[in-house]
């Protein structure tokens, strides 16, 4: 076979369907890249393999989506143009028939709290154009449906409910009709007051503007009037002989329903509508006596309170009009935090649940809340959780009739306190975040939620489920109108078509309302897939980042089904990624390496996909082929501490109870959703850190006597800006700058350690503060970051890049990668007894100065065990990892799962949230939920080894667990 990776256009030709003309690149020298040469087909789904640090998102982002967005930007204004001088090149020879490259990248950079799932993928757009066409409002008081009446609406009413024959009046209220020669008909001011005669009395005024009245309506030709249901014939003033004129109507005309007489009836409403301001009634007199009222206004006929007419602002809580005017559109509010004023429910009354009822300021407070108990009959001694729903709304409401304001009565009367110190810092104690208590957490003004559609209002429908909201609107059309249907109809498409691309992607679990700043960097970057997927672009060029990641196995395939349909719509599809279901689902594959670092960065394999089992050198081939694997242990390790939690129902968790061995590996598995950061993050962490603590997230917890230390070691960045790097964050920094400030020309100079530092001034470039960069405002794009002119980006000023340290300047040094500076730094045990716990984690081909904002998650993470691995931790210690494979090959996998061998061999136990089944397979107990995601998760479906969860029908774990034992 010829060796396709030194013909990569023959390698793409080997596809008969491949383009005549692939992208192009060669001569790629970016990072570790050594001068290769690839070539990429048009149209078709590449994976970009290899073991980390070999050069994968050196090639994919840093050269070819990098080129690709350059030339993007040339191409759109004289404006961007003057900063591309700036705007660094790739380090490659030439890029041909690159098209417009979008990035679909881990990171989740999105921190404005206004932005949700429904917003960022469209949907919330749709949502509420839906609300606004097809919407129907309903009073929220006595729940009748409010609407705008028209004569065509009115008479179609009449027609419909009224048999033929009926006898009716049309009427108008008398006190909408203006009074002769007053304000409105004079030509007074609106508004203006008149001048009362002091010479006569109320009660002439009030007759003197009832006869003003009657005469008004005779001059406009209406002598009929209808006085409490009964007609009165008018021919003066003076044949009105009841003292006030409410609820008097004018009879605008007295007809029969005839089919025929349908013209008489549109024109006499429409009168009706002119004469009474927008409003009228039908009394019907026979066959059985009726009032229809009706009003042009959009209003409740019965409680007479007005509602906006719904348009799409109104449903916007990014909108002054339509957000919460209590939290402005956030949903929630700086309050009293329930969970803060009882923050251990297994107490009793008598025992101080009420923590701020134990200061001896309000000592009053719970003798009140007591006496009240003993009234109400409620436990003194009985634990605040286990009182009934009605019981502890008293203790917290108050008694709607009585003397107990309740506790959220107690700190209103507080709040007027607030003139006194004490005071001040007593409410702070118990302050939080709390659910809006207008909006409930909806966001929007209360006239909003008034408008329903299908019997939902906007905030109810954004609280479902991706998937429960796409079973609701796949079945929505069923439940409108004919007219309604049609409005709809095109709206409805473009709202299932997300909802089902988010399907897709497997996020059916995430709630529509879910703030995207919470979302994780794998779930954010399958959300913007799936944004992708309803743009329905052509002729791009889509580069991913390891989109399985976060996925559980049975989830794959949809992934790969959505990146296929990308592909299918005539778009260039490139993703690096070690999934091996990824993989062997690709149409052309790139295996980068054949190490990371400096041994890395060389094309091992290019070519179909069905062509790489076939290779000998790729390090991918030879697991996907089976040649090399992780083992399965022969025996599971025995375990005799736990622990033990009960009734844990945080989020979708139903009040379950699981048992955590200690001294062993313990998987925690489950579908996407299922619950297992739940239980590890926001139970097992909480419930091991404090007894209070404990008792707001589960009834009991037992065992935690045996845990010293809990370490989380997760995904989250290492840094917030680009200061923050690998050498800093394992403090091996501080032991460089002290090697080169004992340097003799360092001495010389007169340079201490801070010369040495870009975080301080002294040594560092005043120009870029020793950022290294410039941010450059687009204004219609992304900000730029573009190197400093002054110090060429290597943050300095040339007399501290004078100094060398066997033969390299502190800029040279940032520069090398972890295993180059072990060897530079060998014998200098400051440096290398910190460096080397990098080495030992996988990431000896990170760089000493690379940016803490460039690296992965799952880089973050195990950067993170570096410098706990550093610190010594072992006996008595309870290291959480979440999803510690992500950015793994699985070659990198096998040198993981050994630093966790040298973790359970010091005495420390392991919880471990994982879908790598490589990971899986070797663990000693696994606690596995679902079965589904979202409310259809929360439950435990098996506990046990591997072999025990393998044997379980129910369990989507076991099923690809049985596949990978029985292979091994």
């Amino acid at each position: 076979m010829p060796d396709a990776a030194t013909s990569p256009a023959a390698a793409c030709a080997v596809s008969p369907t491949a383009a005549a003309e692939p992208i192009v690149i060669r001569g790629a020298r970016v990072h570790n890249l050594r001068n290769i040469t690839v070539a990429i087909p048009y149209e078709k789904l590449t994976v970009i393999t290899g073991v980390s640090g070999s050069g994968k998102s050196s090639l994919a982002f840093d050269t070819l989506y990098a080129e690709g967005y350059r030339r993007y930007v040339e191409s759109l204004s004289a404006y961007a143009r003057q900063f591309l001088e700036r705007l660094p090149k790739p380090d490659v020879d030439e890029i041909t028939g690159i098209c417009p490259a979008i990035a679909v990248q881990q990171r989740n950079q999105t921190r404005q709290p206004r932005s949700t799932v429904a917003t960022q993928t469209e949907i919330y757009d749709y949502l509420r154009l839906l609300y606004a066409r097809i919407g129907e409002v309903f009073c929220h008081q006595c729940g009748a449906r409010v609407r705008r009446d028209t004569p065509q609406s009115v008479v179609g009413d009449v027609m419909r409910e009224l048999p033929e024959g009926a006898r009716l009046y049309v009427t108008f209220p008398l006190l909408t009709t203006p009074p002769a020669g007053t304000a409105a008909t004079s030509g007074a001011k609106p508004g203006a007051k008149g001048r009362k005669s002091p010479a006569r009395g109320s009660g002439a005024v009030a007759r003197e503007q009832t006869v003003a009245r009657l005469m008004r309506c005779l001059q406009r030709g209406f002598r009929r009037l209808l006085v409490g249901g009964q007609p009165l014939e008018l021919n003066t003033p003076d044949d009105f002989p009841h003292p006030t004129l409410d609820g008097v109507e004018v009879i605008a005309d007295r007809l029969v329903v005839r089919a025929a007489d349908v013209s008489r009836l549109t024109e006499s409403v429409e009168m009706a509508f002119r004469e009474g301001n927008g409003e009228m009634a039908v009394h019907v007199v026979m066959p059985q006596p009726a009032t229809l009222r009706f009003g042009e206004r959009f209003a409740c006929k019965a409680c007479r309170l007005d509602y906006p007419a719904p348009e799409p602002s109104l449903f916007s809580f990014n909108s002054p009009y339509g957000a919460c005017p209590t939290c402005q559109g956030f949903g929630s509010t700086i309050g009293v935090d329930m969970a803060k004023v009882i923050p251990d429910p297994g107490r009793s009354l008598a025992e101080g649940a009420i923590d701020p009822f134990e200061k001896p300021q309000l000592d009053w407070a719970k003798r009140e809340l007591r006496a009240m108990c003993r009234r109400q009959g409620i436990p003194w001694q009985t634990p605040f959780r286990r009182l009934t729903a009605e019981q502890q709304r008293l203790v917290i409401e108050g008694e709607p009739q009585g003397d107990w304001p309740g506790v959220n009565g107690v700190f209103a009367w507080l709040e007027t306190k607030k003139y006194k110190l004490y005071v001040r810092v007593l409410l702070a104690k118990y302050r939080g975040y709390t659910v809006c208590p207008d909006c409930h957490g909806g966001r929007l003004r209360r006239e909003a939620g008034a408008v329903q559609v299908g019997g939902r209002n906007l905030p109810a429908v954004v609280g479902l489920s991706i998937r429960a909201a796409l079973d609701w609107f796949s079945a929505l059309p069923e439940q409108l109108g004919p007219e309604a249907r049609v409005i709809a109809r095109r709206l409805l498409e473009e709202i299932t078509s997300r909802l089902r691309f988010l399907c897709e992607v497997g996020l059916d679990y995430l709630t529509l309302d879910r703030m995207a700043s919470t979302l994780s960097g794998g779930e954010a970057q399958r959300m913007q897939l799936a944004t992708h997927l309803g743009a329905a672009m052509t002729g791009a060029l889509y580069v991913l980042d390891e989109p399985s990641i976060g996925l559980h196995p049975r989830d794959t395939a949809r992934l790969i089904g959505a990146l296929e349909r990308l592909r299918d719509g005539g778009n260039t599809v490139v993703v690096v990624e070690h999934d091996e279901a990824t993989i062997r689902a690709a149409d052309y594959v790139v295996d980068i390496g054949p190490g990371a670092g400096e041994r890395g960065g060389e094309v091992v394999f290019q070519g179909p996909q069905e062509a790489l089992l076939r290779d000998e050198r790729s390090l991918t081939a030879a697991y996907l082929r089976g040649d090399r694997r992780i083992p399965v242990p022969k025996t599971r390790r025995p375990w005799r501490q736990a622990i033990h939690l009960q009734g844990a129902a945080v989020h979708n968790l139903k009040h379950i109870g699981v048992t955590i061995p200690l001294g062993v590996l313990t998987c925690v598995t489950g579908v996407s959703g299922s619950g297992k950061s739940t239980l590890v993050h926001e139970v097992l962490c909480p419930a091991l850190a404090s007894p209070e603590a404990a008792a707001s997230v589960c009834t009991s917890v037992e065992g935690q006597e045996h845990i010293t230390q809990t370490i989380v070691v997760d995904q989250s960045p290492i840094g917030r800006s680009s200061r923050s790097n690998p050498a800093t964050y394992i403090k091996a920094y501080d032991a460089i700058r002290e090697a080169f400030a004992q340097t003799r020309e360092a001495q010389q100079a007169g340079f201490g350690p801070g010369h040495f530092s870009f975080n301080i001034a002294g040594g560092r470039c005043e120009a870029c503060q020793g950022a290294g960069t410039v941010t450059v405002e687009m204004q219609f794009l992304a900000d730029v970051e573009l190197p400093c002119e002054t110090c060429g980006g290597k943050r300095f000023k040339p007399e501290i890049l004078d100094i060398r340290f066997r033969g390299k300047n502190i800029d040279d040094v940032l520069h090398l990668t972890v295993s180059e500076a072990l060897t530079h730094f060998a014998g200098l045990r400051k440096v290398t007894d910190r460096l080397r716990w990098l080495a030992e984690v996988g990431l000896g081909y990170l760089r000493l100065g690379q940016p803490a904002t460039t690296l992965s998650g799952g880089e973050a993470q195990r950067l993170k065990l570096a410098a706990h691995l550093s610190e010594g931790a072992g006996q008595g210690t309870l290291f959480v990892f979440d999803e510690p494979t992500t950015g793994l090959h699985v070659a990198d996998v096998a040198v993981l799962l050994q630093v966790f061998e040298r973790l359970l061999a010091s005495g420390a136990s392991l919880v471990v949230i994982e879908h790598n089944l490589e990971v899986i397979k070797t663990a000693d107990w696994i606690i596995d939920l679902g079965p589904e995601g979202g409310e259809g998760g929360g439950e435990v479906v098996a506990t046990g080894t591997p072999e025990d969860i393998a044997a379980v029908p129910a369990s989507h774990t076991g099923r690809f667990l049985r596949q990978v034992l029985s292979g091994a």
